[in-house]
């Protein structure tokens, strides 16, 4: 198990999905090397997932690719 990486400086950015009425919001940091931390963005005190950038790039491919 790696490091866990000091998320008290990231540049946090919200999804574009995200809306201002409180709904399901995701924000992600993605300035940092290697990995991607994801977390609650009405909880921004709380816990972060953190995900390798290779499976976080695999997991965005995969949203994106149109379904039959």
């Amino acid at each position: 198990m790696g490091i866990t990486p000091d998320l008290s400086t990231v540049a946090w950015r919200k999804s574009s999905y995200s809306n201002n009425d409180g709904g399901a919001c995701v924000e992600v940091a993605d300035n940092l090397p290697d990995v991607v931390p994801v977390r609650d963005s009405k909880n921004p005190d709380g816990p972060a997932l953190i995900f390798p950038s290779h499976s976080w790039a695999a997991f965005i491919t995969t949203l994106k690719t149109p379904t039959a």
